[in-house]
């Protein structure tokens, strides 16, 4: 009989002592060859300093997942995701121990079709997101010790589209009609987005003393996040406080905005000393595009429009990545690497200019000897 397996009953137990804790584990089997598998399992995860404790991980994923969540230092808005997407999970109820791939591949699934409480399907990109939230938590189990793999690992994600095909980037004479489709009072909120680049909160959290005018330059220094029901002021996304050099027109336009007269000290509050948030900005923004003819058209695509122009006028990767407020350069190449010229395209050109260069002299040539 194999070493560490006895037989009990019509049962068999197989059995091993952890050399760290001296603590022996045990569990039966109806087959001896099942019993022996385990036995060999456990032990080669003690030599490669991947086993877990049999006992742990008897917590349902959510519980596990509100006690760890508790400990970690995030944003209101980041908790707010995090916890809708445990929550939605199919195995929320299910052991950690006990979560398998497939129950991950079966969430994964589910989120692609519509259901009684959700009338469509999720965007592929909302399924990444909620996935890599998700397997966060898994992650954290495994750090902790409470399950010795991560099940979100292989499993495939609905295709996400091109970003060059997914892009919408409006044109100029588009930019220009929604400027003058604009009322007074919001036109440097969208100048502010098409010729800074900044985010919608950031503009909305925008005060006076913001823009300096002397130095051509527009400080964001925090963001406006709605918040159940309410907002919050909070540092810009990522941290990514920033001053970009802004062009005279803009700065003109902010002028004449500023000579309007402000009742308070923040850009754009209407009437109370409050910034605008999503929901007021949606509104206008719609009901200008209404005004302008103009459909399809979301306010984060004139950050895109922004950064098109500066890749169009040379700018390098860094520069893009400052003005943007983007934490890494990298996040800039993932986002709009296809705007950049490829490396044929400077091949070709940099061609081009030595042809130029050669039937220049030779015209010059020529015209010497008839000379």
């Amino acid at each position: 009989m194999p070493e560490g397996i006895s037989r009990r009953g019509d049962a068999w137990r197989a059995r091993y002592r952890n050399p760290e804790t001296g603590r022996q584990h045990e569990r039966s089997f109806d087959r001896q060859v099942d019993a022996v598998r385990w036995r060999r399992q456990q032990l080669d995860a003690l030599d490669r300093g991947r086993w877990v404790d049999p006992e742990a991980g008897k917590v349902s994923f959510l519980a596990y997942y509100e006690a760890w969540s508790a400990d970690q230092l995030w944003t209101a808005n980041t908790r707010q995701a995090m916890s809708l997407a445990a929550k939605s999970t199919t195995f929320a109820e299910v052991d950690l121990r006990l979560i398998r791939p497939s129950h991950v591949e079966a969430w994964v699934k589910s989120m692609t079709v519509a259901t009684a409480t959700r009338r469509r399907p999720l965007a592929p990109g909302t399924i990444k997101t909620r996935f890599v939230n998700v397997r966060s938590v898994f992650r954290a189990a495994v750090r902790d010790g409470m399950i010795a793999v991560d099940p979100t690992t292989q499993v495939r994600l609905p295709r996400l589209r091109r970003r060059e095909a997914a892009m919408e980037i409006p044109t100029p004479e588009v930019v220009r009609s929604i400027l003058e489709a604009a009322d007074p009072r919001f036109r440097a909120f969208v100048g502010l987005c098409a010729f800074a680049g900044l985010r919608l909160g950031e503009t909305a959290a925008m005060q006076v003393g913001d823009v300096d005018f002397l130095r051509r330059q527009v400080h964001v220094r925090r963001q406006v996040q709605r918040l159940n029901g309410s907002f919050e002021i909070r540092l810009p996304k990522y941290n990514s406080e920033r001053t970009v050099h802004v062009p005279d027109a803009l700065l003109q336009m902010l002028s004449e905005h500023v000579a309007l007269g402000l009742p308070h000290n923040w850009l754009f509050a209407d009437v109370e000393d409050i910034p605008p948030h999503q929901n007021t900005v949606g509104h206008r923004w719609r009901t200008t595009l209404k005004r302008a003819g103009v459909t399809d058209v979301r306010m984060h695509d004139l950050r895109h429009f922004y950064a098109s122009g500066l890749i169009a006028s040379g700018c390098d990767v860094v520069a893009v990545q400052r003005s943007l407020g983007h934490a890494k350069p990298t996040t800039t190449l993932t986002t709009y690497a296809h705007l950049w010229p490829s490396a044929e395209d400077r091949v070709r050109d940099a061609a081009a200019s030595l042809f130029e260069e050669v039937v220049r002299s030779h015209e010059g040539a020529v015209r010497a000897d008839r000379a």
